[in-house]
């Protein structure tokens, strides 16, 4: 028999995805008894103590996700590469559970990571999708903890591009939290150093990758999204480029370079950077596989000449 109290927590569940906590089940005055034969009949089933899955609701990454956040007690959240995958950043994993709480003082789950710390202010947490997470500037943070640095340069250009966070918010967290031997300090203000603020963000992953391998084949970085002109008047914009040299250097995507149309718009434009006496070049995924030394010959070769 469905009860108003039922009903009420099924509302409830559906804008959580599926889950109820045992605070919902006694404020709508179902009692202990109640519960055990709910979880008896297998109605609710309880992936954590005092969290329950209402039955028919389907098992998913997110309500995992927000079953171990709720168990982990009001200060637990979503962190490190689930953050990441709430975010959408490179490094994300939905394979694993993983949060940050004070204290876990629960039995272990399989596929559930729990990253115990005193030091999560409210100002680092935050909402998505209903659920609670650390914000793209303390995942961006604790990445640099669990993920290679490459990785955690290439989610920080995606936050960056669409806008989640910028230099300031970043260095305004490492300032706050940023004391020696914290995971992940280290590897977000290197990354950070590297750069200049009021330059522009690469437009993709690989072109992040193609400014790291440049950089480790001993040349200096290159400024990306750097448009052309000629006495004030738009030329191109090309995605990074050596602008004492003039060395244009384009991403060759097969996604943004095929058919007529692009392959004219592209001719012209490599066409008005040589009249301007620029050096166009053209890296691809090949060049970023096999480390960019024949790129990076190619740029030192261009660079002699123009000196």
């Amino acid at each position: 028999m469905t009860t108003a109290a039922d009903r009420a927590l099924a509302a409830l569940a559906a804008a959580h995805h599926g889950i109820i906590r045992l605070d919902d089940a006694i404020a709508n005055g179902l009692g202990r008894d109640e519960r055990r034969r709910r979880l008896s009949a297998g109605a609710w089933v309880a992936p954590y103590k005092g969290v329950y899955r209402l039955a028919g609701a389907p098992v998913t990454w997110r309500g995992e996700l927000l079953s171990a956040c709720w168990a982990g007690g009001e200060r637990a959240a979503a962190s490190h590469r689930s953050a990441a995958a709430l975010w959408e950043f490179p490094g994300r994993r939905t394979d694993v559970t993983e949060i940050t709480c004070p204290r876990w003082r629960r039995a272990q789950h399989r596929g559930l990571i729990v990253h115990e710390t005193k030091v999560l202010d409210p100002a680092d947490v935050t909402m998505v999708d209903g659920i609670p997470v650390t914000t793209p500037e303390r995942t961006l943070l604790d990445l640099g903890a669990v993920q290679r640095r490459l990785v955690v340069e290439m989610a920080l250009d995606n936050a960056l591009r669409r806008d989640l966070t910028t230099h300031v918010a970043l260095r305004g967290l490492l300032q706050r939290l940023g004391r020696r031997g914290r995971n992940g300090v280290g590897c977000l203000r290197a990354i950070l150093d590297e750069r200049v603020p009021e330059q522009a963000v690469p437009e993709s992953e690989m072109e992040t990758k193609l400014r790291r391998v440049l950089r480790g084949n001993g040349l200096p970085d290159p400024v990306p999204q750097y448009e052309v002109l000629d006495h004030g008047r738009f030329v191109a914009r090309v995605d990074f480029a050596y602008p004492d040299r003039k060395i244009a250097i384009e991403y060759d995507s097969y996604q943004e370079h095929t058919g007529k149309l692009a392959l004219v718009h592209d001719s012209a434009r490599r066409n008005a950077l040589l009249a301007l006496g620029w050096t166009p070049l053209t890296a691809t995924a090949e060049d970023v596989r096999q480390g960019g030394s024949r790129l990076a010959a190619a740029i030192r070769q261009i660079a002699r000449r123009a000196g």
